[in-house]
Parts: structure tokens; C-alpha cells; sequence
């Protein structure tokens, strides 16, 4: 297939393009204006305009451009910005891929376990209703934002993605030092469950959502078996070799962080990948501590 990727140059981004073209697919990367190259186009997506030809040809898309929404406090621009990157970005995208005279088969966006807000401990699957605050209402507004795709018939996925572990980047690369250091611990009290996906898995769950005609709706990209802080904190520090005896207390997080330390720190999101087991897809790191051997290279 010729697959457009937005969002390429991303943690999940970055991962993906190479494992597609290994696939035999042509990729081509849709990256802010100005770009340009044989395998790389250019929009703009605050006024969602394209280079010419940038979606001529494409039989699939993959959809992970947005803000990243950690690396700071949130101030009112900040989530004006994340809401804006994510929301405006897909909408604008998926009405220029509806009024194309072929439009893709398919389109694979990202969303986000966000979705569902801080829950304690139940256990939520896809049916799970939204959750209340700032990321479940952006995400709501992300997923609904790609109504113009699936209006003109392409077949639409969300991957609600969990915490990814990648050594890369994300929430598992800002972890590293102070654990490397001897300086980790728990966040909060610990109890507050962490849903998370080795990178491997994500593009996998990526690749197979491309591939099942059947899959289309939200899907949990997760893996199976959520952990809590303390457990998560317990499994780094074993597989680095450093003790984990330096709490973080929820109010210095609030503190440091304000909003976001609730947010994404503190949250308890649970979820299961009730959609993904219902299919014929298979994770390759289903096991916490194994995950974090696999990406960190440890023995």
C-alpha cells in the first residue's frame, strides 16, 4: 500500500516508518511546511493547506501528529496548543482526505487512554464511557474530530495508546536518569494503576490495524495486564539495578507541575485491550518487567 504518515518524525512515528517500508509498503511522510523530499510532503495543519500532490495515491493513513503533552505546566496557552495540534490538525486532515476523488481505505489516528480520565481501579474497556477534565475532553474532541473520514466511508481506528516504554523518549525516557541515579520512587502513594504498551507493540498494533478490514472504532492499544505505580517503580528498579526508596509526594508534584501532576501523574487508568483479544493479534511483550528488559537491553 502507499501509506501516509503523519507525525513520523514522533517516538511511535519514528519506530513505525522503517518497520512499514520493511513491509514492502511505500511510505510517504507528511511533516509541517516547509518539507520536502522523494518520501516526504508538507501541510500546514493550522490552515490545512498541502503541497501539491501531498495526497495523491494513498490507499492508508496513519495519523500521530500532535503536541506532546508532557514537559511542562499547562498553562492556558499550552493547552490551547495541545488541543489545537490534535483536534484542528485531524479535522482539517480528514476533510481534505473526504474530498479527494479516491480517498484511502483506511485511517489509522492516534488517541489516547486520556480518554477515560483518573478511574481508581476499574477496569475499562473500549465500551467504557469518557472520563471528565481536560484529556478525556480533548480526546473526545480528537476522536470526533476525524467524523469527516468516516462520513466519506474510510474505515477509521483510533489507538487509544497507553504509557509507551521506549528508552527514546516519552514518560519511560524521562524516568531513566533519576532511576539510573538511585533517585526513583513512587509517585504519590503508588495505587494509582499505569496502562502501558512496549514500543514493538504499538507498531505492531499499528501494522495489524492497517491490515484487519474488521478492526474500525476505538481500540485500547495496551497491554494486557496494567500495573500500579508501586509495581511499575518495583520493575524499573529491578531491571536498571537501583534501589527506589526516594517517594515523590503528590504535593510536590502538584507543586512542581500543577494540573498536569493530576493529570498524568497521579491519574489511575486501568484499561484492558478488550478489542485487540478479541482478534488474532498477539503481543510480543505482554509482561511488564520483560518489556522493560526487551527496551532497555537488559539481560
Amino acid at each position: 500500500m502507499n501509506v501516509l504518515v503523519t507525525g513520523s518524525s514522533g517516538l511511535i512515528g519514528a519506530a513505525l516508518v522503517p518497520v512499514l517500508a520493511a513491509d514492502g509498503h511505500q511510505v510517504r511522510r507528511l511533516r509541517r511546511a516547509p518539507a520536502a523530499g522523494p518520501e516526504v510532503t508538507s501541510w500546514n495543519p493550522a490552515d490545512g493547506t498541502f503541497a501539491p500532490g501531498a495526497l495523491d495515491g494513498i490507499d492508508a493513513v496513519v495519523h500521530l501528529a500532535g503536541e506532546n503533552i508532557a514537559g511542562g505546566r499547562w498553562t492556558a496557552a499550552r493547552k490551547a496548543g495541545i488541543r489545537g495540534s490534535r483536534v484542528d490538525g485531524t479535522h482539517r486532515l480528514c476533510a481534505a482526505l473526504a474530498a479527494l476523488d479516491t480517498p484511502p481505505r483506511v485511517l489509522v489516528a492516534a488517541s489516547a487512554i486520556g480518554y477515560y480520565g483518573d478511574r481508581g481501579d476499574e477496569l475499562l474497556d473500549e465500551a467504557a464511557s469518557p472520563g471528565i477534565g481536560f484529556l478525556p475532553e480533548v480526546s473526545r474532541a480528537w476522536e470526533a474530530a476525524a467524523s469527516p473520514a468516516r462520513e466519506a466511508g474510510i474505515r477509521v481506528v483510533h489507538l487509544r495508546i497507553g504509557i509507551v516504554l521506549s528508552p527514546a523518549g516519552g514518560a519511560l525516557g524521562q524516568m531513566l536518569l533519576p532511576f539510573k541515579l538511585g533517585v526513583g520512587g513512587v509517585l504519590g502513594s503508588g495505587d494509582q494503576y499505569m496502562s502501558w504498551i512496549a514500543i514493538d507493540d504499538v507498531v505492531g498494533i499499528a501494522r495489524h490495524a492497517l491490515a484487519d478490514e474488521a478492526l474500525s472504532g476505538p481500540v485500547n492499544a495496551v497491554a494486557p495486564q496494567a500495573v500500579t505505580n508501586r509495581e511499575f517503580t518495583r520493575a524499573l528498579g529491578a531491571v536498571l539495578r537501583r534501589p527506589t526508596i526516594l517517594p515523590a509526594p503528590a504535593f510536590a508534584l502538584r507543586i512542581a507541575l500543577g494540573e498536569m501532576a493530576d493529570a498524568l501523574l497521579l491519574a489511575s487508568t486501568r484499561v484492558e485491550p478488550a478489542v485487540l483479544r478479541s482478534t488474532a493479534f498477539e503481543f510480543q511483550h505482554p509482561e511488564l518487567e520483560g518489556a522493560l528488559r526487551h527496551v532497555l537491553r537488559r539481560s
